[in-house]
């Protein structure tokens, strides 16, 4: 450390107050004051600094080291507070997790609210699909009704199963089928075979649609959709033995609900997945007699042959439905008419 020089004789009047701050200066010495006009040689280093030594001299330095100080401490109480209160949270969120991982009835309640909120998605998309789908502007192609394949002696084409809608020649057949079917269920039937046990009354009434109706008319409802879905379902197997894949089944119903009923019913009955509904699948449900007209259409263009089925709550059949060679409509009494009201 270098030595200080001797301070001027008016200074030495009049001595400035010590700094408590301060480190202390050491006294000059004769022997260790340099030569006027010369530097004084280097002194041997003092001890280093250490965390609570000031770091300069001064007041400026002192309130600095003071600030800068508090503001650590600050800091670090901040800090530790901060931890605190993280470890009284994750200790709560713990505790509550095994509580719930504990208590069935919690776990059912968090079960409940993650199916109410996947409920709520689900009628926000359906609602938006069905406010996009009233906004799109649709254009409605001209209805052209072709002959009947009963109507035509010739057919252009490949020709439709042979005497569609007339089955005087598998009378044997659809009886032996309606006599199987009204016996005891066969739950592990193949796919596209009846799995329920029809009852009589649906028996007879398949009986008179094929060999009296010639598959085309409408007939009394059972009671209930669930009875007509097994009325149904007996007709596409029946169908299905004559006449294999080479035909489709087209359900109407105006409304979703009504469909849903359909399709789990027909799922039961026949054996099916999902797979088995769709476009180019089996089974077809539509909402709009249009769609399954033109469908229809297709298929009769393709060589094969449509089965509309009429939902039993719908107020009558379009005419154009009339032309194709297989059709059953369900009337619906009064009485089934107004629970429906009431349902939807």
């Amino acid at each position: 450390m270098t030595a200080f020089p001797d301070p001027p004789a008016a200074d030495a009047a009049q001595p400035l107050p010590p700094d408590k701050n301060a480190t202390a200066a050491p006294e000059p010495s004769e022997t260790s004051a340099a030569p006027s006009g010369e530097s004084a040689p280097a002194q041997p280093p003092d001890e280093p600094l250490t965390a609570v030594e000031p770091l300069a001299a001064g007041p400026a330095a002192a309130d600095l080291n003071g600030a800068i100080h508090d503001l650590f401490s600050a800091l670090r109480a901040r800090r530790q507070q901060l931890a605190q209160e993280i470890a009284a949270l994750e200790q709560q969120r713990d505790r509550i997790l095994r509580e719930i991982a504990a208590n069935p009835v919690g776990q059912s309640e968090l079960i409940a609210k993650r199916v109410q909120g996947f409920q709520a998605y689900l009628v926000g998309a359906l609602q938006e699909l069905a406010a996009a789908a009233e906004q799109t502007e649709l254009v409605v192609a001209p209805l052209v009704v072709q002959p009947s394949p009963l109507d035509s002696p010739a057919l252009v084409g490949p020709p439709a199963p042979a005497a569609a809608g007339l089955f005087s020649q598998d009378k044997a057949a659809i009886r032996e089928a309606l006599a199987r079917y009204g016996g005891q269920p066969d739950f592990y039937a193949d796919p596209w075979k009846l799995r329920r046990t029809l009852d009589p009354a649906g028996a007879a009434l398949l009986e008179d649609w094929f060999l009296n109706q010639g598959g085309r008319g409408a007939q009394p409802s059972a009671g209930s959709r669930n009875r007509n879905v097994v009325v149904a379902a007996a007709a596409v197997a029946i169908l299905g033995e004559l006449y294999g894949d080479r035909f489709q089944t087209l359900v109407l119903a105006s409304q979703p609900e009504r469909l849903g009923e359909w399709r789990r019913g027909l799922q039961d009955c026949l054996g099916l997945d999902r797979e088995d509904f769709g476009p180019s699948s089996g089974i077809v449900l539509f909402e709009r007699s249009e769609a399954l007209l033109e469908r229809a259409d297709r298929l009769e263009e393709r060589g094969e042959l449509p089965f509309i089925v009429v939902d039993a709550a719908e107020v009558g059949v379009a005419i154009p439905v009339l032309q194709f060679p297989l059709w059953l409509a369900f009337a619906a009494a009064p009485g089934e008419i107004a629970s429906e009201e009431d349902l939807y």
